[in-house]
């Protein structure tokens, strides 16, 4: 787990337990972070992380103001603007990858125009089935360029491709688009999330770009929609 994970959840405690009560102020960022022992940025992120779960809310000129947890999440929602995968927000221990599907394509034409590139600039494409605490969880649909992503092996697939992005490669996510929309259950579906022909799936289909502006990640995950859903916490 990351620095700044540490401290968010450290935090996270202490609004649950009522330490920082609902609408009290959180200590200035140099505070905590002598507090914590950490950089201002370490702070930052943490506060950014608590942000985005609904347990404080940022505020220019105001301060952090604690206003959490939300009553609208559940422990099975996960932010609709997160740029970690399942690995980090679930955690390593909790998260296994089946690899159903890994080769070498040159594009088709929706995902060359998605991922801005040309018929002759080979993909991988991935399948893989996620697995929480055991029990499937998530179909993932993934195409990504090659040249962006070299070295992509096995192990890596069943393990996390963006810590292999981010930790390896050196490569730092920019922005992302989301669609999320109902489906109808397909054979894949039934086949590995183990839900009937008529059940609601979840279907999230995502751009991912890279800071140099190149969309290194096209996908759709797919998921029993009573085991996972999505929330969007915004600021006015």
């Amino acid at each position: 787990m990351k620095k700044y994970e540490l401290v968010a959840n450290d935090i996270k405690a202490k609004i649950i337990s009522g330490y920082y009560a609902k609408g009290s102020i959180l200590p200035d960022q140099k505070t905590l972070a002598e507090d914590f022992a950490v950089s201002k940025i370490t702070i930052k992120n943490a506060l950014d992380n608590l942000a985005n779960a609904g347990f404080v809310l940022k505020t220019s000129g105001f301060g952090t103001v604690v206003i959490g947890p939300s009553t609208l999440i559940t422990d099975k929602d996960a932010p609709a603007s997160n740029f970690e995968g399942l690995t980090d927000q679930a955690g390593a221990e909790r998260v296994a990858s089946k690899v159903i599907k890994f080769d070498l394509e040159f594009p088709s034409a929706d995902v060359k125009t998605h991922l801005n590139i040309n018929d002759e600039e080979p993909v991988y494409h991935i399948i893989r089935l996620r697995l929480l605490d055991g029990d499937p969880f998530i179909i993932e649909n993934t195409y990504m360029p090659v040249a962006l992503v070299p070295g992509l092996s096995q192990s890596v697939l069943e393990s996390s491709i963006y810590t292999y992005i981010h930790d390896t490669l050196h490569l730092k996510f920019a922005g992302i688009s989301r669609n999320i929309q109902a489906r109808q259950a397909d054979e894949l579906d039934m086949r590995y999330l183990n839900v009937s022909k008529n059940s609601a799936i979840l279907e999230i289909e995502q751009i991912v770009w890279l800071v140099n502006g190149k969309p290194i990640e096209y996908s759709t995950s797919r998921n029993d929609s009573n085991k996972r859903s999505y929330y969007l916490f915004e600021t006015m």
